[in-house]
């Protein structure tokens, strides 16, 4: 079995990109309500600040900080993808594997963690999450997409309405 290193630094901000396990789905973007609902509930228990999220049908990416004293990223997305899993009914295709280990056939185990290195990987960052909309083909411009934090960022003067626009 692989031994999963993760860089674990308290007050940290890091990148993530966590994946559906049927990447054919639509259940990110169906379901943008309990999404929502999971990562305030999340947040409420163990605390941490969203900097930047898009949620694509299939897959998500964000930047998220932590507090000063936690370097706990993996029970948060535990928590998350749960609440997500106990709310929605179970209709997927699961494999002997997952049936022995009780376990949804909704996520993907792992996740991609990115810890950020500084000023100009956090921005480099930023801009892939509102771009990755534009990148999978679901829109043109990023301003397009409604399940993103860009309206935040253009809100704060980051960015413009064009921008990366055709």
């Amino acid at each position: 079995m692989p031994n999963y290193r993760r860089m674990r630094v308290p007050g940290g901000t890091y990148f993530f990109t966590v994946n559906l396990l049927d990447r054919r789905s639509r259940l990110l973007v169906d379901h943008i309500g309990l999404l929502r609902e999971a990562f305030r509930e999340t947040r409420r228990v163990r605390p941490f600040d969203v900097l930047a999220i898009a949620v694509l049908p299939d897959h998500l990416h964000c930047v998220w900080r932590l507090p000063a004293d936690d370097a706990d990223n993996a029970n948060r997305w535990a928590q998350i993808k749960s609440h997500v899993s106990r709310r929605l009914p179970a209709c997927e295709q699961r494999s002997r594997q997952r049936i022995d280990r009780r376990e949804r056939g909704l996520w993907q185990r792992r996740y991609w963690e990115h810890l950020i290195r500084d000023e100009d990987d956090l921005r480099r960052h930023i801009d892939h999450v509102h771009l990755n909309p534009v990148k999978h083909g679901h829109v043109a411009r990023a301003c397009e997409w409604p399940h993103s934090s860009f309206p935040r960022w253009v809100a704060r003067g980051v960015y413009t309405w064009e921008w990366m626009g055709e």
